[in-house]
């Protein structure tokens, strides 16, 4: 008979520790815990600074080396409790990642010193890099991490953008190794071969000292050297360096108006959450209204009325669902009105010219008999 394999049954790992966690989590997200940490980071900044005085760095040695204990240990606390929330997730996000390296640079220097000495030559690199501890300001910065995703997405852009331009520089760097680099009277500084030409066509795209190249060009008499560098420069620099900020700017617009919604999003979800809470609290202090007016008996309603105004303070919010009491409706309605007094006193102004007309009107009858009767008398 054939035997059959029961499949193994899948346990779910539950944590059995997750009030601490929570608490954790609480500390880590709340802005407190985020102003610290810009501090510390801004401080470390500030000593980096310090320590390239070596005349300070001399004098506050001891200083600057429990402010680096301090520095390491708020980076590593930090480490520890975002990955003790979220054990698996942390490793997904760059951002964390990019916490990793700077606190595996922050090593760096401690153990060249314990295995090569003081004196090792490369230990200045290692002091070096521990300027990327600033880094670290990016996650606590969405701004900054908007730009940067901006720039991630033009990358596939970009990347068309210096191929493109990469064609073009081959294309004039033979070019101008053919016109203006042979051995019998060329320009052998700059055009002598295909990387000096390189080299040459990137300070023309640059628009950096590409008067002095054309000077020399000029001086060996080279017929087409002007024409040469014009349209290089008119190509590289300003089709090629224009399409690029075009790019970037495009894209950057659009992940400031993707960020924009996000917090506007964030803001709406807070306002839900309050107006949610706001609802609840006041639902149960009607609960128990209704449950005390069950239990005491009021000899009228008006003692039923006075006892709840008691109970209510001039800080109770008041959730307001109805669209007459919605603000929007309240300012088109004040601006209707506005333009209703507008409108009654032009009619006023012109009912009182319509009077004003009607009453010169009854004055012209009585002269005009006057004038028809003196009419009559003279011809008598």
């Amino acid at each position: 008979m054939p035997s059959t394999k029961s499949s193994p049954s899948k346990t779910l790992i539950r944590r059995k520790d997750t009030q601490c966690q929570a608490f954790v989590k609480r500390i880590i997200t709340s802005p407190l815990f985020k102003m610290i940490m810009i501090s510390i980071i801004s401080m470390n900044a500030f000593v980096v600074v310090l320590c390239t005085d070596y005349k300070t760095r001399y004098k506050l040695f001891r200083l600057f080396e429990i402010l680096e204990m301090i520095f390491v240990t708020g980076y590593s606390v930090e480490f520890y409790m975002k990955v003790y929330v979220d054990p698996i997730n942390y490793w997904k996000d760059g951002y964390n990642l990019l916490d990793v390296v700077i606190i595996i640079t922050l090593s760096i220097p401690y153990f060249l010193c314990k295995i090569k000495g003081k004196h090792y030559p490369y230990l200045n690199i290692a002091d070096g890099i521990q300027s990327l501890r600033i880094l670290k300001l990016i996650t606590y910065s969405r701004g900054i991490r908007t730009l940067i995703t901006a720039i991630g997405q033009t990358a596939y852009t970009v990347a068309s953008v210096l191929v493109l331009f990469f064609v073009l520089m081959y294309i004039f760097a033979v070019l101008g190794f053919c016109l203006f680099g042979g051995p019998e009277g060329g320009d052998l500084n700059n055009w002598e071969n295909l990387a000096g030409a390189f080299f040459t066509l990137f300070s023309l795209a640059t628009v950096d000292g590409w008067t002095d190249l054309q000077e020399k060009l000029d001086n060996r008499n080279f017929m087409l050297s002007r024409a040469f560098t014009i349209t290089f420069i008119l190509i590289a620099s300003f089709i090629f360096l224009s399409m690029f900020v075009g790019v970037m700017i495009i894209h950057t617009e659009d992940s400031i108006k993707k960020f924009e919604r996000e917090l506007m999003l964030e803001r709406h979800l807070t306002l839900l959450k309050e107006k949610q809470v706001i609802l609840k609290r006041q639902q149960e202090e009607v609960s128990r209204l209704m449950q005390m007016q069950k239990n005491v008996d009021y000899r009228s309603f008006t003692e039923l009325v006075e006892n709840f105004r008691r109970t209510l303070r001039h800080t109770d919010p008041m959730v307001l669902d109805d669209f007459g009491t919605s603000l929007p409706f309240i300012d088109v309605y004040l601006s209707t009105l506005d333009n209703q007094d507008t409108t009654i006193y032009k009619l006023q102004e012109l009912y009182y010219e319509i009077v004003h007309v009607l009453g010169l009107m009854l004055e012209d009858p009585p002269q005009k008999k006057q004038s028809h009767s003196s009419e009559k008398a003279d011809d008598t």
